[in-house]
Order: structure tokens, then sequence, then C-alpha cells
């Protein structure tokens, strides 16, 4: 058992009747205070841990911290008498069972999968089993699963899925210093002229009156960078199609889709910013999905540095329906 296993084991055994001194591991270097005591105080309700919290009755390294405060490894956290639920362990429901999408890369650090088309990467707006909830009930003793980063619900291909805090830490980095290459292939109505074309228009992300998470340009919005390659055109097609490579140099919500829109190539099968008219008519050609994938990532190992690329094929109804288009 790990030091940190035994730590928290010794939290939960003293938690209920004295006071718990705690010491950070790697796992949780990083980590909020408050996330990092609903992680560990299983059973004690959100609003206790905030009360704990702002009585001053949590302390770090002798101190008294806010919510936001963030965990080092070697801190010593000061847990005052709690009484927990008994810790339930949760059984993996049919659908985490049958754990579809398939690994294509795992290490200590690390898992990369290949998310198809229509699987939510996490449940929430009635979604009630989400990629990474299945994961978790499939691997009930796994310590620690995070999501690196999302893809939406309608996109397939590679999603990173962090084993331990210090993997996600260092892959968020990466992440915000634009040091992960993330590809996707995407087909949009044409015709696309330019071998390469890049699209540099600042995105605004808001909530529709129903809720709905949406995106638009706007000169306020945040900045967003992306870079089209040319791959193939089918210009005799009725409208003309173009299959192109996105390059994502940053990350925010529906970036591609927003971008293709914003140049006036709709991306087939967008039920957001799509021409819903023509989406129909793709569907009676049989695309019935949104056409982009997450091809490839390539990024450096969280723990060896070393560079990692992981790769997603195209899924079989897409290559369906390009060989539909040769055809």
């Amino acid at each position: 058992m790990s030091r940190l296993d035994d730590n928290y084991k010794r939290m939960n055994e003293l938690s209920k009747d004295a006071v718990s001194w705690v010491t950070v591991g790697d796992d949780a270097e990083g980590q909020r205070i408050d996330n990092f005591l609903l992680r560990t105080l299983k059973g004690v309700p959100k609003s206790h841990i905030y009360r704990i919290l702002r009585s001053g009755e949590v302390r770090l390294n002798k101190g008294r911290v806010g919510p936001d405060a963030r965990l080092a490894q070697g801190d010593v956290v000061r847990v005052p008498p709690v009484r927990t639920a008994a810790p339930a362990r949760i059984a993996a429901s049919p659908a985490a069972r049958r754990f579809g999408p398939a690994i294509v890369h795992e290490d200590d650090a690390l898992i990369a999968i290949d998310k198809p088309a229509g699987l939510a990467v996490h449940g929430g707006s009635g979604i009630a089993l989400g990629l990474i909830e299945q994961l978790r009930g499939s691997r009930p003793d796994a310590k620690f699963l995070e999501l690196v980063h999302r893809l939406d619900r309608d996109t397939s291909g590679v999603l990173l899925v962090a084993k331990k805090r210090s993997a996600l830490t260092a892959l968020h980095a990466q992440l915000r210093d634009g040091e992960i290459d993330k590809r996707y292939l995407a087909l949009v109505r044409g015709p696309w002229r330019d071998a390469k074309k890049t699209v540099d228009v600042p995105l605004h992300k808001f909530s529709t009156p129903e809720g709905e998470r949406r995106v638009r340009v706007e000169d306020a919005g945040r900045p967003s960078t992306t870079t089209f390659r040319r791959q193939k055109t089918w210009p005799k097609h009725d409208p003309p199609l173009a299959l192109v490579e996105a390059e994502l140099e940053t990350g925010r919500t529906h970036q591609i889709r927003v971008h293709l829109a914003h140049v006036g190539h709709a991306l087939a099968g967008d039920d957001k910013y799509g021409d819903f008219a023509w989406n129909r008519l793709l569907a009676k050609e049989g695309l019935k999905r949104m056409f982009l994938h997450a091809r490839s990532m390539t990024f450096s190992h969280p723990v060896t540095r070393e560079a990692v690329t992981v790769e997603s094929p195209l899924p079989p109804e897409l290559e369906r329906y390009l060989a539909m288009l040769d055809g």
C-alpha cells in the first residue's frame, strides 16, 4: 500500500472521533483542497466540507485555508472529526460492464481511448452514464481516472484519460501552452479551394434560454485558431464536398464546427451550426452522424517526456460514406 493510500485509510479510520493529519502525496499535487476532501471523505455532504473549511477546522500546514487552495506534495492537511457514511461501492451498470470504446494506448500514467460517436464523455444534461463513468465502473479499483480533455458527443476519435493527478496536470499544462498536436478529419460542403487555410477568429461561449450550450464568433471572445488542410474534394457532387484536416491551435468548445460555419463551409451532419436541410439529404445518402473525427494526438509523455502519437482510424460508417462518394 502506498503512503497516500495508507493516509487515506487512516483518515477514514480516525475521522469519526479524532483529528486526522494527512500528508499529501503526488497523486493529489495541484488539486484544490475542497476536491481533495470531497474525494477522500466519502459520504460527507459537500455542504459540510465547505462548512469545516469556512470555520477554519481544516488547516493546511497549520494555517487556515480557503476551498480554492492548491495542494503540493508533502503538505499536511488537518481534518477535524467528521461522521462519514459507510463507503458505498456502486455496482457497475450493464453499460459499464460492457465498456465498449477501444483502448489504443495505456501505461501507468494515461489511457488513450478511441471514442465512438454518440457517446458523451461524461454524464449530465439528461445523460446518466458517460464514457468516464463507464470507465470508472469497469475499473472499480482504480484510484484516479480523469478526462484530460473533451470531445463532443457526436465526435469520434482519440480521447485521453489520466490515471494519476501528476499526469493530468502535466497534460493540462501542455494543452494550455499549445504543445499538443491535435488533428481532426471533417467533411464539409465545398468547393474548398485553398490547400491550407487558417481561421483565426475569437469565440464566445453562451447558453440559450433553453439552457443549451452554444458558441459564436464575437470580437470580445477568446482567441481561437484552426488550420485546415485540404485532403480530397468531390467537385462534381451536388453540392461539392471536401475532406479537410483540422489542426487545433487552441481548444475552444465547438471550435472546428463554428470556424467552419463562419467561413461558409458547413460541417456534414452538424445539428447545431450546420445546414439542417442538407443534413437530411446526407442522411438519405447514408451519412447519419456528424462527420468529425479526432484522428490523432501527439504530446510529450507526462512521465518520460518522450513524444507519443496516438491515432484512431476513420470509423467504418465514415469510410463507407467516402467510398460511396468515390464510387
